[in-house]
């Protein structure tokens, strides 16, 4: 079994930051623009190096979607920043019309994701986004797991054509992926191999997907993880090899069972390969304030319930 070492507790928002810092230095056509967040979205040193390319819009994200359309006519690249809340459930009407719609090269980049945002409560811990964000025709949907994929992905994004959502976290969480890694959007990363169930997962549940594994090695059983970093577009093939091996699947996210992974993955089997699955996620319900910890165990969102989950779904094979 391959063993992950955590080389440090970093926040993914802060790789968001270094990332779009080295686009700043490298990439003369990315403009960053911030809904009065940029402590929060650690865009402060794009700021301080690129005044001329930063646009602070204050407490008014839509306005932000729409001037960030409108710089893509120029050719500029876009990165919006603010919380996953106010960058997709405030401003869905803007970001359908003005970016999906007329396929606007913007890339819409959210922190504060999910339960792990926090003592700030249900209002902000927004748990429905990826749902939201797949489903507008056109969107890549991109939920990185640590700080070097998050950094990674920043940079590959400004690459792609066509509009992004990148969603991130605030917490300091396991930095595992490796430094300076290739980030290929719509590529899944097998990191465990294993033929008794396949646990497929995203963001902050990677890290606790492979806790699990270990402790189902443990057990006798040996668990296949692959980490989604790409919502949209899925890596169906990945997923379906690994179900056809396996017979059974964990989806594992820190978002809402209605909506996120878990639906896509099963759309995908029941197209192509009929297969066993339980979900750990948020069960259609809003957060609370807490602390991050406090919370993903509360909901369910950590290693013992994939670990619970893996032993269910196996019994139903």
């Amino acid at each position: 079994m391959k063993k992950y070492t955590d080389t440090g507790k970093k926040d993914t928002r802060s790789g968001f930051g270094a990332g779009l810092t080295e686009l700043g230095q490298n990439n003369p056509n990315v403009v960053a623009l911030c809904a009065d967040l940029t402590g929060s979205l650690k865009m402060d040193e794009f700021k301080a190096n690129h005044p001329e390319r930063f646009f602070q819009v204050g407490i008014a994200e839509a306005n932000m979607m729409g001037l960030a359309a409108g710089m893509t006519i120029g050719g500029k690249i876009p990165f919006t920043g603010t919380f996953a809340n106010f960058s997709t459930g405030r401003v869905y009407d803007q970001i359908r019309q003005s970016i999906a719609y007329s396929h606007k090269n913007v890339k819409i980049c959210a922190s504060h994701a999910g339960v792990t945002l926090g003592e700030d409560g249900a209002t902000h811990q927004i748990l429905e986004d990826l749902g939201l964000m797949k489903m507008l025709p056109g969107m890549t949907v991109i939920n990185t797991c640590d700080y070097n994929q998050t950094k990674a992905a920043t940079l590959a994004i400004a690459e792609h054509d066509g509009p992004v959502y990148l969603r991130f976290g605030r917490p300091k969480v396991a930095n595992f992926t490796p430094e300076n890694g290739a980030f290929h959007i719509g590529k899944a990363v097998q990191l465990q191999e294993g033929s008794d169930v396949t646990i497929v997962a995203t963001g902050h549940l990677v890290w606790e997907a492979l806790q699990a594994a270990e402790t189902l090695h443990e057990q006798g059983i040996t668990a296949e993880v692959i980490n989604i970093h790409t919502i949209k577009p899925l890596d169906a093939n990945a997923i379906v090899a690994s179900a056809r091996k396996t017979g059974c699947v964990v989806t594992a996210e820190e978002h809402n069972y209605l909506g996120g992974l878990g639906e896509s993955v099963s759309r995908v089997l029941a197209e192509q390969a009929p297969t066993p699955q339980e979900f750990v996620a948020t069960q259609d319900t809003f957060g609370e304030s807490g602390t991050p910890d406090q919370l993903m165990d509360k909901y369910g969102l950590n290693a013992e319930a994939i670990v619970k989950a893996s032993i269910k779904v196996i019994a139903r094979k």
